[in-house]
Formats: structure tokens, sequence, C-alpha cells
């Protein structure tokens, strides 16, 4: 038997009971749950809960301590990693975009790549460039490709 824990809940059962059915992210609702238990006194022992739930005893542990702390707005928090730095700055790609509505167009994405680092002194590469104006800013490139000149009528023997 694990030692009986001390905390204070301030949110009603009822106002967790709210919380729980609007909450829409499984790890929220679990700790939505592990606080209604505390709350209406059903579970009072953390081993216990992280049974209940499925989690170990030191996720328990340190969910409380983050509701100790800052309360339930700490505990539901979702923290997103930053990501990755843009490796084209915002005016390079205003002035691409402007560059693509234009009726010249560029002949291919290497050509991006070289107009970017000649205008803007960006070394971006192909396949960025590439994923950045089909995907990201919907155009294609407007230089006509060149057609084939079928001969027409019967060729002389």
């Amino acid at each position: 038997m694990s030692r009986p824990f001390k905390i204070e809940i301030a949110e009603s059962e009822e106002e967790l009971k709210k919380r729980l059915q609007t909450a829409n992210l499984g790890n929220q609702k679990e700790k939505l749950i592990m606080l209604w238990w505390i709350k209406s006194e059903q579970l009072k022992e953390q081993q216990e809960i992280g049974r209940r739930l499925a989690k170990d005893t030191s996720t328990v542990t340190r969910w409380l301590q983050k509701y100790r702390s800052g309360g339930l707005s700490e505990l539901l928090e979702i923290k997103k990693a930053p990501g990755a730095k843009r490796k084209m700055t915002d005016t390079a790609i205003a002035a691409l975009k402007e560059e693509l509505k234009t009726g010249k167009g560029f002949a291919s994405y290497g050509a991006i790549v070289e107009w970017l680092k000649q205008e803007h002194g960006q070394e971006i590469e192909y396949g960025t460039v590439y994923s950045l104006v089909r995907y990201t800013l919907g155009a294609k490139l407007k230089v006509p490709r060149p057609q084939s000149h079928k001969l027409s009528g019967k060729v002389g023997i």
C-alpha cells in the first residue's frame, strides 16, 4: 500500500465533470479524471490512480506537482515544440509570390533558386523552393512548354 497524499483541489466536482465532458484530448481527460477522483474521494493513493489510468506513479506525481504549482490551467497546458526556423525571409517569399504573378514567370525551379540567391542573397535548396512554390504558394511555373511542330500533310517520297 502506497502512502496517502495531501492535495487540495480548488475546483468543485461539478466543474470538473463539465470540463471533463468538454475536453477533447485524451491526455487532458486523464488529468481531469484524476482530479475528479481525488475531489470526490474515490481514490486516495497515487499508486491506485496510476493503476486505473495505466500510468506510472511518477507520471501521477508529476501531474499533481504541476497542479500544485499552477492550478488547473498549468496542468492542462499543451506545450508545442517551436519547430525549425524558416529558411526564407518573409520579404523574399512576398517578392517571389509577386514575381510568379507576373506573366514572365520562371523557366524552372532551378531558376527560382538562382533568382533568390541573386535578388535576396538567400541560398535555398531546390526541394525547399519546389515545395514552397507548389504546395505553400500553390503556384505553377508560367512559362509555356515548347510544342512539337508536326508536319502537316504527306511527306513526298
